[in-house]
Protein backbone atom coordinates (compact mmCIF):
# COMPACT_ATOMS: atom_id res chain seq x y z
CA UNK A 1 0.00 0.00 0.00
CA UNK A 2 1.12 3.55 -0.70
CA UNK A 3 0.94 4.58 2.97
CA UNK A 4 3.51 2.02 4.09
CA UNK A 5 6.80 3.33 5.38
CA UNK A 6 9.89 2.42 3.35
CA UNK A 7 13.56 3.14 3.88
CA UNK A 8 15.47 5.31 1.43
CA UNK A 9 19.13 4.79 0.67
CA UNK A 10 19.82 8.30 -0.63
CA UNK A 11 19.48 11.72 0.93
CA UNK A 12 16.09 13.40 0.99
CA UNK A 13 15.29 16.38 -1.24
CA UNK A 14 12.95 18.95 0.30
CA UNK A 15 10.86 21.34 -1.76
CA UNK A 16 8.59 24.20 -0.72
CA UNK A 17 5.06 23.67 -2.02
CA UNK A 18 4.02 27.34 -2.01
CA UNK A 19 0.67 28.95 -1.38
CA UNK A 20 -0.96 31.34 -3.83
CA UNK A 21 -3.30 34.27 -3.51
CA UNK A 22 -5.61 35.83 -6.09
CA UNK A 23 -5.19 39.61 -6.25
CA UNK A 24 -8.62 39.69 -7.90
CA UNK A 25 -10.91 37.03 -9.34
CA UNK A 26 -13.52 37.52 -12.06
CA UNK A 27 -15.88 35.08 -13.78
CA UNK A 28 -16.40 36.11 -17.40
CA UNK A 29 -18.85 33.42 -18.49
CA UNK A 30 -19.78 29.75 -18.49
CA UNK A 31 -18.15 27.32 -20.89
CA UNK A 32 -19.77 24.61 -22.99
CA UNK A 33 -18.07 21.97 -20.82
CA UNK A 34 -19.80 23.29 -17.69
CA UNK A 35 -16.74 25.04 -16.26
CA UNK A 36 -16.46 28.82 -15.95
CA UNK A 37 -14.00 31.12 -17.65
CA UNK A 38 -12.00 33.12 -15.12
CA UNK A 39 -9.65 36.07 -15.07
CA UNK A 40 -7.28 36.53 -12.17
CA UNK A 41 -3.74 37.46 -11.18
CA UNK A 42 -1.98 34.80 -9.15
CA UNK A 43 0.79 35.60 -6.68
CA UNK A 44 2.95 32.85 -5.27
CA UNK A 45 3.99 33.17 -1.62
CA UNK A 46 7.13 32.24 0.31
CA UNK A 47 4.89 30.24 2.66
CA UNK A 48 3.41 26.79 2.18
CA UNK A 49 3.73 23.09 2.75
CA UNK A 50 6.92 21.09 2.40
CA UNK A 51 7.36 17.90 0.41
CA UNK A 52 10.28 15.58 1.15
CA UNK A 53 11.33 13.21 -1.66
CA UNK A 54 13.50 10.18 -0.90
CA UNK A 55 14.76 8.22 -3.90
CA UNK A 56 15.13 4.48 -3.29
CA UNK A 57 17.55 3.66 -6.11
CA UNK A 58 18.54 0.38 -4.44
CA UNK A 59 15.20 -1.11 -5.48
CA UNK A 60 14.71 -0.21 -9.14
CA UNK A 61 11.41 -1.33 -10.69
CA UNK A 62 11.72 -2.54 -14.29
CA UNK A 63 9.32 -0.99 -16.78
CA UNK A 64 9.07 -4.12 -18.91
CA UNK A 65 5.91 -3.03 -20.66
CA UNK A 66 5.19 0.58 -21.60
CA UNK A 67 1.50 -0.32 -21.68
CA UNK A 68 1.49 -0.97 -17.95
CA UNK A 69 -1.34 0.58 -15.99
CA UNK A 70 -0.44 3.96 -14.44
CA UNK A 71 -2.44 3.21 -11.30
CA UNK A 72 -0.55 -0.06 -10.74
CA UNK A 73 2.79 1.66 -11.34
CA UNK A 74 1.88 4.38 -8.85
CA UNK A 75 1.33 1.80 -6.13
CA UNK A 76 4.62 0.12 -7.03
CA UNK A 77 6.67 3.30 -7.19
CA UNK A 78 5.26 5.66 -4.56
CA UNK A 79 5.07 5.66 -0.81
CA UNK A 80 3.10 8.64 0.52
CA UNK A 81 3.44 9.62 4.16
CA UNK A 82 1.68 12.34 6.15
CA UNK A 83 -1.51 12.45 4.09
CA UNK A 84 -3.86 10.08 5.93
CA UNK A 85 -5.85 12.93 7.47
CA UNK A 86 -6.45 14.63 4.10
CA UNK A 87 -8.24 11.91 2.13
CA UNK A 88 -9.79 8.70 3.38
CA UNK A 89 -8.87 6.99 0.10
CA UNK A 90 -5.24 7.62 -0.80
CA UNK A 91 -6.05 7.42 -4.51
CA UNK A 92 -8.10 10.59 -4.10
CA UNK A 93 -5.09 12.50 -2.83
CA UNK A 94 -3.86 15.10 -5.33
CA UNK A 95 -0.25 13.97 -4.87
CA UNK A 96 -1.15 10.43 -5.92
CA UNK A 97 -3.38 11.70 -8.75
CA UNK A 98 -0.59 13.94 -10.05
CA UNK A 99 1.90 11.08 -10.08
CA UNK A 100 -0.61 8.82 -11.81
CA UNK A 101 -1.33 11.46 -14.47
CA UNK A 102 2.39 11.94 -15.11
CA UNK A 103 2.97 8.20 -15.47
CA UNK A 104 -0.07 7.87 -17.73
CA UNK A 105 1.39 10.55 -20.02
CA UNK A 106 4.76 8.77 -20.12
CA UNK A 107 3.04 5.49 -20.95
CA UNK A 108 0.91 7.06 -23.67
CA UNK A 109 3.88 8.86 -25.21
CA UNK A 110 6.01 5.72 -24.96
CA UNK A 111 8.73 7.56 -23.00
CA UNK A 112 8.96 5.47 -19.83
CA UNK A 113 12.60 4.66 -18.96
CA UNK A 114 13.59 0.99 -18.74
CA UNK A 115 13.46 1.18 -14.95
CA UNK A 116 12.35 3.63 -12.30
CA UNK A 117 13.34 4.11 -8.69
CA UNK A 118 10.61 3.95 -6.03
CA UNK A 119 10.19 7.24 -4.19
CA UNK A 120 8.91 8.06 -0.73
CA UNK A 121 7.06 11.38 -0.55
CA UNK A 122 6.48 12.81 2.93
CA UNK A 123 4.03 15.67 3.21
CA UNK A 124 4.68 18.27 5.91
CA UNK A 125 1.35 20.12 5.89
CA UNK A 126 1.10 23.75 7.00
CA UNK A 127 -1.55 25.31 4.76
CA UNK A 128 -5.15 24.90 5.88
CA UNK A 129 -7.39 22.99 3.50
CA UNK A 130 -10.27 24.73 1.76
CA UNK A 131 -8.76 28.17 2.31
CA UNK A 132 -8.32 29.25 -1.32
CA UNK A 133 -4.53 29.13 -0.93
CA UNK A 134 -4.06 26.27 -3.39
CA UNK A 135 -2.36 23.88 -0.98
CA UNK A 136 -3.48 20.61 -2.57
CA UNK A 137 -2.90 21.90 -6.10
CA UNK A 138 0.55 23.11 -5.10
CA UNK A 139 1.34 19.67 -3.64
CA UNK A 140 0.28 18.09 -6.94
CA UNK A 141 2.40 20.46 -9.03
CA UNK A 142 5.46 20.10 -6.82
CA UNK A 143 5.10 16.33 -7.06
CA UNK A 144 4.88 16.41 -10.86
CA UNK A 145 7.90 18.70 -11.16
CA UNK A 146 10.05 16.60 -8.84
CA UNK A 147 9.05 13.20 -10.23
CA UNK A 148 9.70 14.48 -13.74
CA UNK A 149 13.18 15.47 -12.58
CA UNK A 150 13.98 12.45 -10.42
CA UNK A 151 12.72 9.92 -12.94
CA UNK A 152 14.27 11.88 -15.85
CA UNK A 153 11.06 11.75 -17.86
CA UNK A 154 11.95 14.98 -19.69
CA UNK A 155 8.35 16.16 -19.96
CA UNK A 156 8.29 19.81 -21.02
CA UNK A 157 6.79 22.50 -18.81
CA UNK A 158 4.02 23.16 -21.32
CA UNK A 159 3.10 19.48 -21.33
CA UNK A 160 3.20 19.38 -17.51
CA UNK A 161 0.80 22.33 -17.40
CA UNK A 162 -1.64 20.50 -19.68
CA UNK A 163 -1.39 17.36 -17.57
CA UNK A 164 -1.77 19.38 -14.37
CA UNK A 165 -4.92 21.12 -15.62
CA UNK A 166 -6.62 17.72 -15.72
CA UNK A 167 -5.63 17.08 -12.10
CA UNK A 168 -6.93 20.42 -10.80
CA UNK A 169 -7.70 23.92 -12.10
CA UNK A 170 -5.06 25.58 -9.86
CA UNK A 171 -2.27 23.07 -10.59
CA UNK A 172 -0.94 24.90 -13.71
CA UNK A 173 0.07 28.09 -11.89
CA UNK A 174 2.33 26.13 -9.54
CA UNK A 175 3.97 24.36 -12.47
CA UNK A 176 4.34 27.74 -14.21
CA UNK A 177 6.20 28.81 -11.08
CA UNK A 178 5.82 32.60 -11.18
CA UNK A 179 3.24 35.34 -10.77
CA UNK A 180 0.85 35.27 -13.68
CA UNK A 181 -2.32 36.53 -15.30
CA UNK A 182 -4.61 33.52 -15.67
CA UNK A 183 -7.52 32.98 -18.02
CA UNK A 184 -9.66 30.05 -19.12
CA UNK A 185 -10.11 27.77 -16.11
CA UNK A 186 -6.73 28.98 -14.87
CA UNK A 187 -4.52 27.13 -17.34
CA UNK A 188 -3.87 30.00 -19.79
CA UNK A 189 -1.01 31.78 -18.07
CA UNK A 190 0.94 34.94 -18.90
CA UNK A 191 3.85 35.98 -16.69
CA UNK A 192 3.57 39.34 -14.96
CA UNK A 193 6.25 41.20 -13.04
CA UNK A 194 4.97 42.62 -9.76
CA UNK A 195 6.80 44.41 -6.95
CA UNK A 196 7.82 42.42 -3.88
CA UNK A 197 5.10 42.53 -1.27
CA UNK A 198 4.35 41.46 2.29
CA UNK A 199 0.87 40.34 3.33
CA UNK A 200 -1.07 39.77 6.51
CA UNK A 201 -3.04 36.58 5.86
CA UNK A 202 -5.88 35.33 8.08
CA UNK A 203 -7.29 31.80 7.84
CA UNK A 204 -10.72 31.60 9.49
CA UNK A 205 -12.06 28.13 10.21
CA UNK A 206 -14.77 28.11 7.58
CA UNK A 207 -15.36 26.24 4.37
CA UNK A 208 -18.10 26.74 1.82
CA UNK A 209 -18.54 24.05 -0.82
CA UNK A 210 -17.22 25.31 -4.16
CA UNK A 211 -20.08 23.77 -6.14
CA UNK A 212 -22.53 25.56 -3.85
CA UNK A 213 -20.75 28.85 -4.50
CA UNK A 214 -20.83 28.46 -8.28
CA UNK A 215 -24.55 27.69 -8.10
CA UNK A 216 -25.36 30.65 -5.83
CA UNK A 217 -27.89 33.04 -7.44
CA UNK A 218 -25.98 36.14 -6.31
CA UNK A 219 -22.64 35.10 -7.79
CA UNK A 220 -21.55 37.41 -10.63
CA UNK A 221 -20.76 35.28 -13.68
CA UNK A 222 -20.68 37.87 -16.46
CA UNK A 223 -17.82 40.24 -15.67
CA UNK A 224 -16.51 42.02 -18.77
CA UNK A 225 -13.36 40.31 -19.99
CA UNK A 226 -10.18 42.40 -19.86
CA UNK A 227 -7.22 42.12 -22.21
CA UNK A 228 -3.85 40.93 -20.97
CA UNK A 229 -2.34 44.34 -21.78
CA UNK A 230 -5.05 46.09 -19.76
CA UNK A 231 -4.43 43.86 -16.74
CA UNK A 232 -0.68 44.45 -16.99
CA UNK A 233 -1.04 48.21 -17.38
CA UNK A 234 -3.56 48.59 -14.54
CA UNK A 235 -1.62 46.71 -11.86
CA UNK A 236 -1.84 49.76 -9.57
CA UNK A 237 -5.57 49.10 -9.38
CA UNK A 238 -5.23 45.65 -7.76
CA UNK A 239 -1.75 45.16 -6.27
CA UNK A 240 -1.89 47.34 -3.15
CA UNK A 241 -5.44 48.65 -3.45
CA UNK A 242 -8.43 47.09 -5.16
CA UNK A 243 -10.13 49.60 -7.41
CA UNK A 244 -13.08 49.20 -9.79
CA UNK A 245 -13.48 47.11 -11.89
CA UNK A 246 -11.21 44.72 -10.01
CA UNK A 247 -12.74 42.60 -7.24
CA UNK A 248 -13.29 39.00 -6.15
CA UNK A 249 -16.75 37.87 -7.25
CA UNK A 250 -16.86 35.24 -4.50
CA UNK A 251 -16.30 37.63 -1.58
CA UNK A 252 -19.89 38.84 -0.95
CA UNK A 253 -21.30 35.33 -1.38
CA UNK A 254 -18.81 33.66 0.96
CA UNK A 255 -19.08 36.46 3.53
CA UNK A 256 -22.86 35.98 3.59
CA UNK A 257 -22.56 32.23 4.07
CA UNK A 258 -19.60 32.09 6.47
CA UNK A 259 -19.67 34.55 9.40
CA UNK A 260 -16.06 33.69 10.32
CA UNK A 261 -14.89 34.94 6.93
CA UNK A 262 -16.91 38.14 7.27
CA UNK A 263 -15.38 38.69 10.71
CA UNK A 264 -11.81 38.15 9.51
CA UNK A 265 -12.33 40.43 6.52
CA UNK A 266 -13.85 43.11 8.72
CA UNK A 267 -10.83 42.91 11.03
CA UNK A 268 -8.45 43.50 8.11
CA UNK A 269 -10.62 46.30 6.74
CA UNK A 270 -10.13 48.06 10.08
CA UNK A 271 -6.39 48.15 9.36
CA UNK A 272 -6.63 49.46 5.79
CA UNK A 273 -5.94 53.12 6.55
CA UNK A 274 -2.74 52.17 8.38
CA UNK A 275 -1.36 49.89 5.67
CA UNK A 276 -2.64 51.95 2.71
CA UNK A 277 -4.09 48.84 1.07
CA UNK A 278 -7.33 46.96 0.46
CA UNK A 279 -8.27 43.80 2.34
CA UNK A 280 -9.72 41.01 0.22
CA UNK A 281 -10.41 37.29 -0.02
CA UNK A 282 -8.35 34.85 -2.07
CA UNK A 283 -9.91 32.34 -4.45
CA UNK A 284 -13.29 31.11 -3.28
CA UNK A 285 -12.16 31.55 0.33
CA UNK A 286 -11.90 31.19 3.16
CA UNK A 287 -8.52 32.93 3.62
CA UNK A 288 -8.40 36.72 3.50
CA UNK A 289 -5.37 38.96 3.20
CA UNK A 290 -4.18 42.54 3.42
CA UNK A 291 -1.27 43.90 1.32
CA UNK A 292 1.18 45.75 3.55
CA UNK A 293 2.85 49.02 2.70
CA UNK A 294 6.65 48.80 2.94
CA UNK A 295 6.70 51.17 5.95
CA UNK A 296 4.43 48.79 7.87
CA UNK A 297 5.99 45.54 6.65
CA UNK A 298 9.21 46.35 8.53
CA UNK A 299 7.46 46.97 11.87
CA UNK A 300 7.59 43.42 13.25
CA UNK A 301 6.28 44.38 16.67
CA UNK A 302 3.17 46.00 15.22
CA UNK A 303 2.55 43.05 12.88
CA UNK A 304 2.92 40.61 15.76
CA UNK A 305 0.33 42.62 17.69
CA UNK A 306 -2.07 42.49 14.74
CA UNK A 307 -1.65 38.73 14.41
CA UNK A 308 -2.20 38.28 18.14
CA UNK A 309 -5.38 40.39 18.04
CA UNK A 310 -6.84 38.71 14.96
CA UNK A 311 -10.08 36.69 15.33
CA UNK A 312 -8.39 33.62 13.82
CA UNK A 313 -4.96 32.28 12.87
CA UNK A 314 -2.81 34.90 11.15
CA UNK A 315 0.50 34.94 9.28
CA UNK A 316 2.82 37.58 7.86
CA UNK A 317 4.15 36.25 4.57
CA UNK A 318 5.87 37.55 1.46
CA UNK A 319 5.69 37.14 -2.29
CA UNK A 320 7.89 34.34 -3.57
Amino acid sequence: MIENIAEASDSTITRLSPAKINLFLHITGKRADGYHNLQTVFRLLDWGDYLHFSLMDNALVPMADNKADADTLCHQLLVLEGAKTITTNIEDNLIFRAARALLAFAIQSNTLPEQLAPITIRLDKHLPMGAGLGGGSSNAATTMLMLNELWQLNVTRDALIKIGAKVGADVPIFIFGQDAIAMGIGEKLTAINLPDQQYLVLTPEAHVNTAKLFAHPKLQRDITSLSIDTIKNQSNDYVQNLNTPYHNVFTPVVASLAPAVAEALSYLQGLETQVLGTARMTGSGSAVFLPLDASIASDKALLAEWVESAPCSGYVVGSL
